[in-house]
């Protein structure tokens, strides 16, 4: 698979034109979604079955779940950020110690922004959404800060590593949309310019340092302290507390469907093994191997938004 990104943004005009194309020999359904092969149809009964029998049902998200949104991943073959760069996360520590990364950091985040906070849920997301509208889905824990489960209507829904949609001071803890601090980077760059290739999986794109050096980042406004999007980067922890209600609502379900997530990160694969000890029913839908496959008692390879609106919640 060839892919090709351009993203261009002029502040003084406020003019945007994205340029995406792609070759694709494997016949994916999405930019960033990997191929797979075609259902199975005994793969869709037993999934089918699995949540029919299914009471209290807990789901888990992934970053595989969005990638039909136009979200791109870290590690799915062939169409992931390690697939397709050599490009590597921000790291928490990183940007609490250095104002230049931080600098670069929301410079990335300020192009890629009006692309990212326009993206619209899938039919995953809505029929994860449904579910919990009919009464089948017990609690909806996301790994992912895009917050198109909220865009489908999800209420029952722990966003674990929080949401790019909210900016918080590193000294106060003030929180604020994000939408609003967009207009106050506008303001303070209005002849500031870039040209960026390639998409990042949480809202940025690519920036030379060059390009960088000159962009204006915005104090808290109540206290001039930094600001730092409401998500957890790599290399930080999730909150204790939160933690401890995830893994509550997990004991109190009756089976646990992952969707999306090859659970390599640790804050998501624990859970996996709270549902261990519970002895519950885990089933994943994922393309490609996860951590957890030998602890399911079903695994199905397909994009998750061909599969789950095919599902009966009732």
């Amino acid at each position: 698979m060839r892919m090709s990104f351009g993203l261009t943004f002029r502040a003084a005009k406020s003019r945007w034109m994205v340029n995406v194309s792609q070759q694709c020999s494997h016949g994916s359904v999405g930019l960033f979604v990997p191929p797979s092969p075609p259902l199975d149809p005994e793969k869709v009964k037993e999934l089918q079955r699995f949540i029919t029998l299914s009471k209290r049902l807990l789901v888990m998200t992934g970053a595989g779940i969005s990638t039909e949104s136009g979200i791109p991943d870290y590690r799915s073959e062939k169409v992931g950020l390690y697939a397709r760069t050599d490009k590597k996360p921000i790291q928490h520590g990183d940007f609490l110690r250095s104002a230049p990364v931080r600098q670069r950091y929301w410079a990335r985040n300020f192009v890629g922004w009006p692309r990212f906070s326009s993206l619209q849920p899938n039919p995953a997301h809505w029929a994860l959404s449904n579910w919990e509208r009919l009464g089948k889905l017990y609690w909806l824990v996301t790994q992912n800060v895009d917050a198109l489960h909220t865009k489908a209507g999800s209420q029952r829904l722990t966003e674990l590593h929080g949401c790019m949609h909210r900016v918080l001071c590193l000294d106060c803890g003030e929180k604020i949309p994000r939408r609003a601090l967009q207009q106050r980077f506008e303001a303070l760059n209005p002849t500031w310019s870039a040209e960026a290739h390639g998409l990042a999986p949480d809202g940025d794109v690519f920036l030379t340092e060059e390009q960088v050096q000159s962009f204006q980042v915005p104090s808290c406004a109540q206290c001039g302290g930094p600001l730092k999007p409401d998500v957890v980067f790599f290399g930080d922890t999730v909150n204790p507390d939160k933690v401890d209600f995830v893994r509550r609502r997990v004991k109190e379900a009756d089976s646990l469907l992952v969707v999306g997530s090859s659970l390599q990160v640790y804050s998501g694969y624990r859970f996996i093994l709270t549902a261990r000890e519970k002895k519950l029913p885990i089933a994943i839908l994922n393309i490609g191997p996860t951590r957890s496959d030998d602890l399911a008692c079903l695994k199905l390879d397909s994009p998750c938004g061909e599969l789950l609106p095919l599902i009966d919640p009732h």
